[in-house]
């Protein structure tokens, strides 16, 4: 089974950027579905985005994000990417990344629970 670790986390100022990192072992991460979740003190996990199986990787980002967050892989070495450029204070949140083999459609990929493989979290810290 695939295991995965987050790294790249920390504080920044509101207007910066963080590049987490998803790296996998036990599995290429092209064969799966790859999401980034985050969880704010309090609040439940909420979906961020996911980046497609297959070499292309076809990318999807929740409104809040679109336009300062991108999500990238790197077939070579088994890391997915998630680019945090403009952050926000309300983007302060331990960030997760979930892998699956499952299929899915639409709003269904954003459910957590079709995730089967996760990190144990990186933690963003945007100060105003």
């Amino acid at each position: 089974q695939v295991r995965l670790a987050e790294s790249g986390g920390g504080l920044v100022q509101a207007g910066g950027s963080l590049r987490l990192s998803c790296a996998a072992s036990g599995g290429a991460l092209s064969n799966y579905r790859t999401g980034w979740f985050r969880q704010a003190p309090g609040m439940e996990r909420e979906f961020v985005g996911l980046i497609m199986w297959g070499l292309g990787g076809r990318t999807y980002l929740v409104d809040s994000v679109k336009g300062r967050f991108t999500i990238s892989r790197d077939n070579a070495n088994n890391v997915v990417f998630l680019q945090m450029n403009n952050l926000k204070p309300e983007d302060t949140a331990v960030y997760f990344c979930g892998a699956t083999l499952r299929t899915c459609s639409g709003n269904g990929c954003q459910v957590g629970s079709l995730y089967d493989y996760w990190g144990q979290g990186t933690q963003v810290t945007v100060s105003s």
